[in-house]
């Protein structure tokens, strides 16, 4: 169904994606500065949660797209590409910020943060228009059921996500010291990542001509 190559690609390019702070690791941040270690864990797990439902929600839309219409789907993963190429560009032109606020949070329960972080991120519009730009790029039909493919590509960037908020949690004042004498690795993240994102929309494009 998978063959190594994208296998490793989709992980590449997601935990390189996971190295440009969103609102998501700031949420998770936040909690744990708040509220210690547990509440920062199940913060991220409430994250990945949410990104599990948007897995589900690109998977049966898209799928039954493809049984609609194979052209449809060449047309969401054209459009797909353009959106990542527009990320890259940005990524490529934005300047990060030297100092990047916390969101303020009020103090709650561990498992009051972990649901209250579901919906935050299933509600959040980007993160949907995200999921249906890059999962796509992913999937081939030829090579089997495509939600199947979906689900097991969902499954892992869910897996990676728990996994890289729980270590943001356990080790957040040893990571900052380390950020702050890899001043110089944060100012060019976003233009490597950047430069992933054309790249791999720009190989989508041209395999679909």
């Amino acid at each position: 169904m998978f063959d190594l190559t994208t296998l490793t690609t989709f992980t590449a390019v997601v935990l390189g994606l996971f190295l440009i702070p969103g609102p998501a690791v700031l949420l998770v941040l936040s909690r744990t500065v708040q509220g210690g270690r547990k509440t920062g864990i199940l913060t991220g797990l409430g994250v990945a949660s949410g990104d599990f439902v948007h897995t589900l929600f690109a998977a049966v839309g898209l799928s039954a797209l493809l049984m609609t219409s194979a052209l449809a789907f060449n047309v969401v993963k054209l459009v797909g590409a353009a959106y990542l190429i527009y990320l890259g560009v940005r990524a490529l032109l934005d300047r990060p910020s030297s100092d990047p606020s916390l969101p303020k949070v009020a103090a709650v329960t561990p498992l009051k943060a972990y649901l209250q972080a579901i919906p935050a991120e299933v509600l959040n519009p980007k993160t949907a228009l995200f999921f249906l730009a890059f999962m796509p790029q992913f999937v081939h039909p030829e090579r089997g059921s495509t939600f199947v493919q979906f689900a097991v590509l969902g499954l892992i960037f869910v897996v990676l996500s728990s996994l890289y908020t729980t270590l943001i949690a356990c080790s957040i004042r040893p990571l900052g010291r380390v950020v702050k004498r890899l001043a110089w690795l944060t100012r060019w993240q976003g233009k490597i990542i950047g430069s992933i994102f054309i790249a791999l929309g720009l190989r989508v494009a041209v395999q679909q001509r």
